[in-house]
């Protein structure tokens, strides 16, 4: 009766996940149901249970794959020193990250005011914040805070916000991250003197 191999299961989780975020994107997280992903999957509700109690589960299954790269980011940035240099390889691999997992940020940024009261919400907000540390300075007037955070979101505007204007999605992301670039290079020159341009 056990005869199903187990690399199935992997596959079904998978599958699961594929499936229930296209439907988050389709129709919204609230407007999607359980039984509508074990419904589009042609599986029981028992067998979707198995691998996933609820659409929370689901999401942050999602979000710890895809978000991943961003935790590696942190984690080098916070052994580096604070340079400029390094300072626009954290918005270089920001924008590597944000591109590779475009469908649940773009969910992240479609579905707000949901994901803003379950736990991936409150998780994203301190990853932003822990990055805007990195690229800003110790100390920094609130202007350059301001500028470091900016650059950031102007990053998410690239892959987001922009994805309706007219333009190849690659020279989107890198007018994104030009002006990504040209914001912290700014704040830094502040922190340390330099010429502001």
């Amino acid at each position: 009766m056990g005869s199903t191999p187990q690399p199935r299961r992997g596959n079904t989780r998978q599958r699961i996940q594929d499936v229930a975020m296209e439907l988050f994107a389709d129709q919204g997280y609230d407007k999607t149901s359980l039984r509508e992903i074990a419904e589009r999957l042609d599986v029981t509700k028992a067998a979707l249970y198995y691998h996933f109690k609820t659409k929370e589960d689901i999401l942050n299954s999602l979000f710890e794959v895809l978000n991943r790269p961003v935790e590696e980011l942190l984690a080098w940035g916070a052994e580096q020193p604070r340079t400029l240099e390094t300072k626009q390889e954290i918005l270089v691999r920001y924008s590597d990250a944000l591109t590779a997992a475009a469908p649940l940020f773009r969910f992240m940024q479609e579905n707000q005011a949901t994901v803003r009261d379950l736990r991936i919400g409150h998780t994203m907000k301190h990853r932003v914040m822990a990055l805007v540390d990195l690229l800003k300075d110790e100390d920094a007037p609130l202007s350059d805070q301001v500028r470091c955070f900016t650059a950031l979101m102007a990053m998410h505007a690239g892959v987001f916000a922009l994805r309706d204007a007219e333009g190849d999605p690659e020279e989107k992301r890198e007018a994104a991250l030009e002006v990504a670039v040209e914001l912290v290079t700014r704040a830094h020159d502040h922190g340390t003197g330099g010429s502001a341009g």
